[in-house]
């Protein structure tokens, strides 16, 4: 679930912008909104990079203005910055990178827009990179976009411009883009795994979800979904790492982005014998609570299994990620047959740690469910996505940030990894000395 909003105060823009901005005069009783006139001409689509600065770029305000017709969207810096924009649709985004910035924006910041924007999000895409996330109300076209130096006691302004657009010439834009965007990258396909170190080692992959742009779920005290899970995946690996026969990684250490085709990568690079994702999501109504662990299948269980992999599904849409169509589906039988085995190891490790967790942790009154979570989809990695609890659940979050809740559910989920790879390699003994006995006199 996303939600790292950023503010959208309704405040009037600076004199520093306004000769760029007309206001409409108002009939009596009414108002009219802004209307925006055309930014300066020498100001760029897109502007140039500027000289590099060892003081990292502050945000300190963001604000929306204009119509329905042509909208501006301002964001105050502490100094310049390169910016760059491009648009996606499904839903209709414009999406402006910069180099990293550092924002400093009211806790409700973009939950609600003005004009062309209904919202808009922002935070780290990736190291030394962030991004905001302007949500568009239908097709928009960038007329500007540009920084606007410090001036006169005034800070320095990233200034975006929307115009109303139509679909058609919204997607011919989009399409030229994309084919751009293709030649450039010289139609890379994804890394195919080495072979596996032959070390003995059992590998586990532990996600903790969200990140970066993508703050996941938020409780009511502010608290974030992204901090809670990755302090919870840190204290499991650390008490995993405790057995030497584990190599345990992360798909993220810190608070950065990663996209959700990355993350299931990962794992496959790394040969990994199980991946562990880890949520606490939030889900309307404040009596749903407690643990539960999901596994995949495309039949969820129940509706709010399927909504919440939905909400979950779309972390690489709302972080302004094109998603490509998923055109590698392969119907070979051998690899729907490692599909299968793999879905029946995820299915057994979900159930010994729900036999775990159960003594220790309170568990949603249906702990195991499925549900087509694209995190889960490696063909060959038994996956599985533990929801912690519920940070829309006050006493839940609670618990989620509590050091001790912590450490009592990274033992119990480690007993469960133990006894899942204690029953795994003694089948695979006993398969192996059943299979060496076939043939012999």
């Amino acid at each position: 679930m996303f939600s790292a909003w950023a503010s959208a105060a309704q405040s009037p823009i600076d004199n520093s912008v306004t000769s760029a901005i007309s206001p409409v005069a108002s009939t009596e009783g009414a108002e009219t909104p802004a209307a925006i006139a055309p930014a300066p001409d020498n100001a760029p689509l897109v502007a140039a990079p500027p000289a590099v600065s060892g003081e990292p770029v502050i945000a300190r305000e963001a604000r929306v203005v204009g119509d329905g017709s042509r909208t501006r969207f301002v964001m105050d810096l502490t100094g310049p910055s390169a910016v760059s924009v491009f648009t996606l649709d499904e839903p209709y985004r414009v999406v402006v990178d910069l180099p990293e910035v550092h924002f400093d924006l009211a806790a409700d910041a973009g939950k609600a827009g003005k004009g062309l924007v209904s919202a808009f999000r922002y935070g780290l895409i990736s190291a030394g990179k962030s991004r905001i996330v302007l949500d568009a109300t239908g097709p928009v076209s960038v007329d500007k976009a540009f920084v606007l130096p410090a001036d006169k006691g005034q800070p320095a302004r990233l200034v975006v411009d929307l115009v109303k657009s139509t679909r058609t010439a919204f997607l011919d834009t989009l399409r030229i883009s994309r084919d751009r965007d293709r030649a450039t990258a010289g139609h890379e396909r994804e890394a195919v795994p080495g072979p596996a170190p032959n070390d003995g080692k059992l590998r586990i992959v532990l996600d903790p979800g969200h990140g970066g742009i993508d703050s996941g779920a938020i409780a009511k005290s502010g608290m974030l979904e992204k901090t809670i899970v990755l302090a919870f995946a840190q204290t499991l690996k650390e008490k995993l790492e405790a057995n030497s026969r584990y190599e345990v990684l992360m798909t993220r250490s810190d608070d950065t982005f990663v996209t959700l085709r990355g993350r299931v990568q990962f794992a496959r690079s790394k040969h990994a014998d199980l991946f562990i994702s880890i949520h606490a999501d939030s889900f309307s109504g404040s009596d749903i609570r407690g643990a539960t662990v999901y596994t995949l299948s495309e039949r969820a269980s129940d509706q709010m299994a399927a909504s919440i992999a939905e909400s979950e599904n779309k972390s690489d849409i709302l972080a302004g990620v094109d998603v490509p169509e998923d055109t590698n589906e392969v119907s070979d039988i051998l690899i729907d047959l490692a599909r299968r085995e793999t879905k029946n190891f995820a299915v057994v490790f979900a159930r010994n740690m729900i036999k775990e967790l159960k003594p220790a942790v309170r568990l949603f009154k249906r702990a195991h469910q499925q549900a087509g979570f694209m995190v889960l989809k490696a063909p060959d990695v038994p996956s599985a996505l533990v929801e912690l609890g519920y940070l829309s659940n006050p006493d839940d979050e609670k618990l989620l940030t509590s050091p001790e809740w912590r450490d009592k559910t990274a033992v119990a989920i480690t007993r469960a990894i133990d006894a899942y790879f204690r029953n795994r390699v003694a089948n695979m003994a006993a398969s192996e000395a059943l299979t060496s006995g076939v043939g012999e006199p």
